[in-house]
């Protein structure tokens, strides 16, 4: 399976570091534009000037990771699709380009089901889809969750647990599912 994953998706960190374990072990191909990528950067630069060199070199480590990943739209396919926000018709151009299966966002309201439908998308949220992955494999996605948790405890100093942990991240499904 193949999705892209919006901007809101790959910033904060916690989110995207648990969607990209779970592509990292197989679950699905990410994919994204530069401009994606960019659109996270300056979400980082509003937050603290200083994060967008810290979000810069995540990116690095984002298309290191995952070369195959960055995608650009084809030539004039923005002109012909519609989305409530203009401003988001590129991440559609680019699932449409790619050939994606839908688009991970937390967005609902910009990212209809029934248009994306229209170019053969599904619209996931982040939630939602990791919550597929672990139903269909528990004891992996655990073992993602483990590995961003140990990560968030180093970087943080702080003594994170899983399920407060994911809540803060937007993910209260699956870290009540991984904390039981």
């Amino acid at each position: 399976m193949k999705l892209v994953l919006d901007a809101c998706v790959l910033y904060p960190t916690v989110m995207r570091e648990v969607l990209l374990g779970a592509a990292k072990a197989g679950f699905f191909a990410p994919v994204w534009s530069a401009r994606i990528l960019e659109e996270w950067a300056r979400a980082a630069a509003r937050l603290n000037p200083a994060q967008k060199v810290q979000a810069r070199g995540e990116i690095a480590l984002a298309r290191a990771a995952f070369p195959q990943a960055e995608a650009p739209p084809a030539p004039g396919l923005e002109a012909r699709l519609w989305l409530p926000d203009p401003s988001d018709i590129h991440v559609l151009a680019v699932a449409v380009a790619s050939s994606a299966d839908g688009i991970v966002t937390l967005n609902a309201r910009d990212f209809p089901r029934g248009l994306l439908a229209e170019d053969g998308l599904q619209r996931y949220d982040p939630d939602g889809v990791l919550m597929d992955f672990w139903q269909a494999d528990p004891d992996t996605i655990a073992t993602v969750g483990a590995a961003v948790l140990a990560q968030a405890r180093a970087l943080s100093g702080e003594p994170w647990e899983i399920r407060p942990l994911l809540k803060k991240a937007r993910l209260p499904r699956l870290g009540k599912a991984l904390a039981g």
